[in-house]
């Protein structure tokens, strides 16, 4: 692909994004009591390396740093999320000042930076105490979602520009409860689609708190919905397509945006659950109108019906042994597609975010959205003179941000996007081994190192959001 002059609207919002265990360390300070995930990494064979998110990057104590390394780069806004667990101790009760103290530090210093604080609700880390008392399979986890949120948005209504409840809602339910790849790391198919319900309820009570609250701001979901390809227009083919489509994004942007499951979703899961967990009226708090729509992309995927007599070339689906987190489908077989690859092993294929967004502009007309996650982990390494020139980054941001121009061009409602992430960081199950940064963190003395690709990124930002070329580095 060439490089060419494209420029973006001069509204368009240029941000990055992280998560709260994934770089703020310090997890037994200031109240702050363990969430699933601390259990779920000092849980020996969860994640690679026997890694923890204890220390992490240590931003609790680098926060100021880092901020100015936002504001060197140019960052408009930065997309951040709130850990439960330091604003409600034990998941339960009043309300922890001191956790309150420090995003409120952090926003305040966001905004004296010119930086527009962008904050999301859950990313990740439930209170252990509410997972051992059913966790989101448990609808009363709703209601406490509800609650910490009451407890948390006024303290901040004032100053927070976006409120997303929920970052990524598949990830908590089907590798969550599913395929037990993320905590808790459990392995129950039914479990994995009550959780789903409750998450898409517990996101209307979010909003309702934020509309209560924060009236002025934007309030947005983050979804990670896929470009699902099917192998041939054969009609197996074609209904495993539905099927799959069904589980990964009918079943959020239904109740969300419609306030409806997707037809057949019921019946191809009836296997697996009734569905008795949904009640009279939980669609209609699920469906409060967002302004912003949040989605998340990586790459596409390509399936195919399986026969079940012939060699899988996924052995389950999921593709790395685990359970599938494709409840109630055993005839999926996950395609390999063509390089190059990332360092997760994911294709680079940019091509998917242009058709996701359009996608959403077909079905879902006037919904604005943002790229609230977008990036790739390379194997890198500091040279000699001290430079990391991460040149498959910067190729990679490039092919996808044009992608993104090409959605706008053909009229997607697109307004901001968010380049993942700012810091490497504890990557989940890969611990630390995979690197997502355009700042690279060294683990063993937190130096912050500037990568080519933040350089290139701040180019772009002070060109007035006009596509640099690759070769730019600032």
């Amino acid at each position: 692909m060439p490089d060419q002059a494209r420029s973006f609207p001069p509204d368009f919002l240029w941000g990055s994004a992280t998560a709260s265990y994934q770089i703020e360390g310090a997890v037994a300070e200031d109240g702050r009591t363990p969430s699933i995930w601390d259990t779920y990494s000092h849980t020996p064979g969860r994640v690679l390396n026997g890694d923890t998110g204890d220390v992490a990057d240590d931003h609790y104590h680098r926060w100021e740093q880092d901020l100015d390394l936002m504001k060197e780069i140019g960052l408009q806004a930065y997309r951040f999320s709130i850990a439960w667990p330091r604003i409600q101790p034990n998941g339960s009760g009043p309300v922890n000042q001191r956790g309150v103290d420090f995003y409120s530090r952090l926003v305040d210093g966001l905004l004296e930076r010119g930086i527009r604080p962008v904050a999301t609700l859950y990313h990740w880390d439930l209170p252990q105490e509410i997972e051992d008392a059913g966790g989101w399979p448990a609808r009363d986890t709703a209601y406490r979602y509800q609650e910490y949120a009451s407890l948390i948005v006024p303290q901040l209504a004032d100053r927070v520009h976006t409120w997303t409840t929920f970052n990524e809602p598949w990830c908590v339910a089907y590798l969550g409860y599913g395929s037990g790849v993320h905590a808790p790391g459990r392995t129950n198919g039914a479990d994995a689609l009550a959780a789903v319900h409750h998450l898409n309820l517990a996101h209307g009570l979010g909003g309702q708190v934020v509309r209560e609250f924060a009236p002025s701001a934007e309030l947005s979901v983050t979804l990670n919905l896929a470009v699902i390809r099917r192998a041939s227009d054969s009609a197996e083919d074609r209904d495993l397509q539905r099927r799959m489509d069904n589980l990964q994004n009918g079943v959020f942007l239904g109740p969300l945006l419609s306030g409806a499951y997707p037809d057949g979703l019921f019946e191809d899961t009836a296997t697996v659950t009734d569905w008795s967990f949904v009640q009279d009226g939980d669609l209609a708090i699920a469906n409060i109108p967002i302004d912003v729509l949040g989605i998340n992309y990586y790459n596409p995927m390509l399936v195919r019906h399986w026969d079940g007599v012939s060699p899988k070339q996924s052995a389950d689906g999921h593709g790395d042994g685990s359970a599938s987190p494709w409840v109630g489908i055993d005839d999926a077989d996950i395609l390999p597609m063509p390089g190059p690859y990332t360092s997760m092993g994911w294709p680079i294929d940019e091509t998917g975010l242009s058709e996701l967004l359009l996608r959403i502009h077909r079905e879902y007309p006037g919904q604005a959205m943002m790229v609230t996650e977008n990036g790739a982990a390379f194997f890198e390494d500091v040279d000699a003179d001290g430079r990391l020139r991460d040149v498959d980054r910067i190729d990679y941001l490039f092919r996808h941000i044009d992608a993104m121009g090409d959605a706008i061009d053909q009229g997607a409602d697109v307004r901001g996007y968010f380049l993942w992430s700012l810091m490497d960081n504890f990557e989940w199950a890969w611990g630390y081994e995979r690197r997502f940064g355009i700042i690279r963190v060294e683990y063993d003395t937190g130096e912050r190192i500037v990568k080519d690709s933040a350089r290139w990124y701040a180019a772009l930002i002070a060109g007035g959001g006009q596509l640099p070329p690759r070769d730019v580095v600032g």
